[in-house]
């Protein structure tokens, strides 16, 4: 009777695991979409680097043997060394994506002009001189798949490579070149068939070249001294007609502690695409992993003197002066006095249409230097400071700033709110809103970092905040720079870190 159950269990068991990987399928932090507009400028763009790239190609020696019976020699040997590309040429090239797939290139009518030495050598002679080559009528299309490897890296493989060329003009010089000249087209048969052969290998080549570079590349960037964020891929991509959707993590961690966060990403869908390049939607999830990062980390707490308040608000010394004398007045103080202001938990995040707001749970202590320089607290109370969050995009960044909305004291129940309460909160409120907040705002002008590629500025950038995520819709705009290859090692100019990757929540 008990074995007949076991198949039962392990069924009902294999089932409920089904179940529970179903229902926590990953929700991206960051959803990135790039449009048809955006590989339309990557064309552009594309092919003004193509070209400066072509020149540096490193093209292998081009050797055959070729029978030419119009001068009655079975076979002559040549070779074509020291191959560079001088120009090069893709007038008609576009990019589209291939739903489920990749983004397919065709590309036609291309030229490029080509140097090369050359040596033929037959039974009864040798020669050896230069050639300058053009090639016209160049064809290429291929699909460009996009995958994901077990890291987050994007994976990139050519497939349907097919390269034609249809014309070849050769022009030898040096030697008995005059005499070459005058039989070079039979030559050209062979050439434009080595050619054929050998260009779709060498793009694949260079695809996989790419793919090295890519993986070189660190998912995990530092934030400041107690942050890492995570931007590495979730999922492949995912390619409709009309565009390309990045699945980003997009979650904080503190730097020594690389465990998700105990909530989960709501599920995040950016609405139909307009005319901007770039789409990014960054979640709730977000905001709510940095907050809790920072929070765990013990990076969410101030202590400020007297001076250093002084410090921070405007330039009233008659204010200043009244606002402590008001403190000493209160509590009877002739000594200097510290105020010590510590969350009670993570900030509460909240995104609403055109709201974008954040609660700080915090307590703040008074303390005062004995003249045996012991501390000791005067006062201690909870607070809840309502704080609204403005956005802009600086570079390649998200820079927030913070501006008070609300401050109250909470009290212990058998406290009153008498005037003394009421006057001590109108000057912590002060202390926050000229104090306090200037040093978050300061903290916060390092900016989140956004996804972008290497040598790409965000323009005509617009951000909306919508249920849940925050809306950021943008066109591109290629910076060129010297030939220094980009430190694979950075991001953004930030500072990237080699971790192992994260540990897996404890729900």
């Amino acid at each position: 009777m008990q074995t007949k159950q076991v198949p039962v269990l392990w069924a009902c068991f294999l089932l409920w695991n089904l179940f529970v990987s179903s229902s926590q399928t990953a929700n991206p932090g960051i959803k990135a979409r790039i449009t048809q507009h955006a590989l339309d400028y990557g064309v552009q763009v594309g092919m003004k680097i193509m070209e400066e790239m072509a020149k540096e190609i490193v093209i292998p020696d081009l050797k055959g043997s070729e029978s030419l019976e119009f001068l009655k020699i079975d076979y002559v040997k040549y070779n074509f060394s020291n191959i560079k590309i001088n120009a090069f040429s893709m007038p008609n090239t576009s990019l589209a994506f291939v739903p489920g797939v990749g983004i397919r290139a065709l590309s036609n009518h291309g030229t490029a002009n080509i140097s090369a030495n050359w040596e033929v050598r037959a039974p009864f002679f040798q020669d050896s001189g230069a050639a300058d080559l053009f090639l016209s009528g160049i064809y290429f299309t291929g699909i460009i798949v996009l995958a994901r490897n077990n890291v987050g890296h994007p994976v990139l493989e050519l497939q349907d490579c097919y390269v034609q060329v249809s014309h070849a003009r050769v022009s030898f010089s040096g030697g008995l070149s005059v005499l070459y000249n005058s039989f070079a087209e039979p030559m050209e048969k062979p050439i434009l068939r080595n050619l054929n052969e050998m260009l779709c290998p060498m793009v694949i080549n260079e695809v996989e070249a790419l793919n090295v570079n890519i993986s070189a590349l660190e998912v995990l960037t530092k934030i400041d001294n107690y942050t890492v964020l995570d931007c590495s891929l979730i999922s492949p991509p995912e390619i409709t007609e009309n565009h390309l959707d990045l699945n980003l993590k997009g979650a904080f961690y503190p730097v020594e502690s690389l465990v998700d966060p105990p909530f989960l990403p709501a599920p995040l869908e950016l609405p139909q695409s307009g005319d901007s390049m770039l789409y990014i939607g960054i979640s709730e999830y977000f905001f709510k992993s940095a907050s809790f990062a920072h929070y765990v980390s013990g990076a969410l707490g101030i202590t400020l003197s007297t001076k250093e308040i002084s410090n921070y608000f405007n330039q009233n010394t008659q204010g200043i002066g009244s606002l402590l004398s008001k403190i000493a007045e209160i509590y009877v103080l002739s000594q200097p006095f510290m105020l010590q202001i510590m969350a009670m938990g993570p900030p509460v995040i909240n995104l609403h249409p055109n709201n974008f707001s954040l609660e700080f749970p915090a307590s703040v202590i008074m303390l005062t230097e004995r003249q045996n320089s012991t501390i000791e607290p005067i006062v201690s109370m909870d607070f809840i400071a309502s704080t609204s969050v403005g956005l802009a995009i600086l570079g390649q960044k998200l820079i927030c700033s913070l501006s008070l909305n609300r401050f109250r004291l909470t009290l212990p129940e058998n406290r009153h709110r008498d005037v003394k309460v009421v006057r001590f909160e109108n000057i912590l409120s002060s202390i926050l809103h000229f104090g306090v907040l200037p040093l978050a705002n300061t903290k916060l002008q390092q900016g989140f970092p956004l996804p972008n590629p290497y040598n790409i500025s965000f323009v005509n950038s617009d951000i909306k905040v919508l249920e849940g995520f925050l809306l950021i819709s943008t066109d591109l705009a290629h910076e060129t720079v010297s030939k220094q290859q980009p430190n694979l090692h950075t991001w953004g100019g930030l500072n990237l870190l080699n971790r192992p990757w994260r540990e897996q929540p404890t729900h």
